[in-house]
């Protein structure tokens, strides 16, 4: 085991805490021994992991650079202060907050910025590929706020501009949010900007999912239509588990304010430094390579899927991720989960449009392309794991030892070995 990828004391760990440092190589030997599918994973640099494992965990800085509460920040204010600028220059926003301890931390920050409790938000519904912070009865956006919801059309299972429009000149919303987690095509950000221009809300973007292919260059950017872009660092974007904000220059003091004092304390100054390199390394050729390659990856895998009849909702991709349909094969989201599981493939179960199961059933797969394409892997690649995702779900069993499970496990192997996770 490298120090690089551990920090310097893995050793020392290990004696002190068997427990926990098993733990960690046995995490390590998960990620080595199977398909990593998951949406919203990714698989940091060992670069990132160094400066998350840092000194910097120490240091109490309440504020902002120049702006501290604590002396002794001299230091953790160099290291944030090339987070801002490297996220403003990677994404060509006026403002960027690193301070939010992860996504949901993000957007209430947001919440705080430009709605009273009570106000009204519009954004799309979770069952329709919006995400549990946009206004969900269970979230503090439902409770605290008046969340409106749309959805897609029935036909084409994208987004419903028309419902869209309908329903922002009928509410008038202070706020209209565009962005979800499992959303497979582009979004129309002019549109959104146009509208929200019409009856004078925010336009407010939750790029969670796909931001890290806005740096690779791969799709369109929102920052050049958006108030406001949320989003987390440790998707497609592969950085450290976190989140962050831009904004437009005339939204800065409020989003500052509206991370710290009113929604955080103080930073976790090792996760910033950790995001100043992941910035770093987004803006290099070679990450708009596989940011350009994640998405190749996923357009294959999605129409490999459906050629074996496990349809792509949308009929396709855009993205890094695509939402399956399970119906026409007869398996519900869970079982397919569990068996994918039981033979070393990493998925979720997730609702599809117009679901009539239940979401801790669901009637769909939801699969992404991050990890597999960080480890090297390629469209061939794409249609042999198309291949034995569909074996596991129609011919497999939750239970590892079934006979058709352990030869998908097999092939599964097979193929990870040829790309390791980090690699020894």
């Amino acid at each position: 085991m490298s120090d690089a990828f551990y920090g310097s004391d893995f050793d020392a760990l290990q004696s002190f805490d068997p427990d926990i440092a098993g733990v960690l190589l046995s995490e390590l030997d998960r990620l080595r021994g199977g398909l990593q599918l998951i949406a919203s994973e990714n698989m940091s640099s060992p670069e990132v992991l160094t400066a998350l494992g840092s000194t910097l965990s120490n240091k109490y800085a309440e504020g902002y650079p120049g702006r501290r509460y604590y002396g002794g920040c001299a230091e953790v204010d160099k290291a944030e202060s090339l987070a801002i600028e490297r996220c403003k220059a990677l994404l060509a926003a006026d403002h960027a907050n690193v301070q939010p301890h992860s996504g949901a931390s993000a957007n209430q920050a947001v919440y705080g910025a430009f709605l009273a409790p009570g106000e009204t938000i519009l954004a799309m519904s979770l069952p329709h590929g919006g995400h549990l912070t946009h206004g969900t009865k269970v979230s503090f956006s439902g409770k605290w706020f008046n969340a409106v919801h749309y959805g897609v059309d029935q036909k084409t299972e994208d987004i419903d501009y028309d419902q869209v429009a309908a329903l922002a000149r009928e509410h008038k919303p202070k706020v209209i949010l565009a962005g979800g987690s499992a959303i497979p095509r582009l979004i129309d950000f002019a549109f959104f900007r146009e509208l929200a221009d019409e009856i004078g809300a925010i336009f407010w973007v939750d790029a969670a999912h796909f931001i890290g292919l806005v740096a690779g260059k791969a799709i369109p950017s929102p920052v050049p239509y958006a108030d406001v872009v949320s989003f987390t660092t440790h998707k497609v974007l592969r950085g450290p588990r976190s989140g962050a904000i831009v904004c437009k220059a005339e939204h800065a003091a409020a989003i500052d304010k509206a991370v710290f004092p009113m929604m955080q304390g103080g930073p976790q100054m090792h996760t910033i430094a950790a995001k100043a390199v992941n910035f770093k390394e987004c803006a290099t050729p070679e990450y708009q390579e596989y940011a350009a390659q994640v998405v190749r990856n996923a357009a294959v895998l999605a129409s490999s899927l459906g050629e074996l009849g496990i349809r792509p909702t949308t009929g396709g991709t855009d993205t890094h991720l695509s939402l399956h349909d399970l119906q026409g094969v007869g398996v519900t989201g869970k079982d397919a989960e569990a068996r994918c599981d039981a033979a070393g493939i990493t998925l979720n179960k997730n609702a599809i449009p117009y679901d009539l199961a239940p979401p801790s059933v669901a009637s769909g797969i939801r699969v992404g392309t991050p990890c597999v394409t960080t480890q090297g892997m390629q469209e061939d690649d794409m249609r042999t794991i198309a291949r034995l995702i569909h074996r596991a779900v129609t011919e497999g069993d939750a239970d590892p030892t079934h006979a058709v499970s352990t030869q998908v496990r097999a092939e599964v192997t097979e193929l990870v070995e040829r790309y390791p996770a980090y690699a020894r």
